[in-house]
């Protein structure tokens, strides 16, 4: 079930539907938050933010009343799955920034609280969304042990979210070796 609502494409769904295109056919071809605040304004990608939140959300909540805490760790880490690979959409999707996000929202708010921030002074410095991405990932398993995780299910979500948004990366971390990531701007 959180394959299935991880699959809801939210991106795709609301470039359709409001601007009659999709939005994995222009920017950066990614079907996500930042690809639509980068071809369709910052409203836009905040509205997809808060859609992909939301499925995120319910699904892990739904897990967890389902078949509790495995069920709403399995129930996040198959979110991230069909974000990033939706069934609906030709397995096509963004790459779980967002999912990512919440799913640290759900585990401790303090993890997100310390992932955003790494992830805003990183974007802000660099200009590049996908660095702040990464190292904002990156940093909640660290920030679990260090918040006094006991859980190692939890913890296997943490590292799994690092090595998910990594893989969903891979070409954005090509061109920050090469010097050749564009920096992000946003559509007017």
């Amino acid at each position: 079930m959180g394959y299935l609502i991880g699959s809801v494409s939210v991106a795709v769904i609301y470039s359709k539907i409001i601007y009659r295109r999709d939005v994995r056919t222009q920017g950066s071809g990614n079907a996500g938050a930042t690809n639509v605040a980068r071809v369709f304004g910052i409203g836009a990608g905040l509205l997809t933010f808060a859609g992909d939140g939301l499925k995120t959300a319910a699904a892990m909540l739904l897990g967890r009343l389902i078949a509790g805490e495995p069920g709403f760790i399995a129930a996040g880490a198959a979110c991230l799955i069909g974000h990033a690979w939706p069934v609906y959409f030709g397995f096509k999707g963004g790459k779980g920034v967002t999912v990512s996000a919440v799913i640290g929202i759900m585990l401790d708010w303090r993890i997100f609280a310390i992932g955003i921030s790494i992830f805003i002074i990183v974007a802000l410095l660099t200009k590049r969304v996908s660095a702040g991405s990464m190292l904002g990932a990156f940093s909640y398993p660290f920030s679990m042990l260090a918040l006094g995780s006991d859980t190692p299910a939890r913890l296997g979500l943490c590292i799994f979210v690092v090595v998910s948004v990594f893989f969903m990366h891979r070409e954005n971390i090509k061109r920050l070796l090469k010097g050749t990531e564009p920096p992000f701007r946003a559509h007017k």
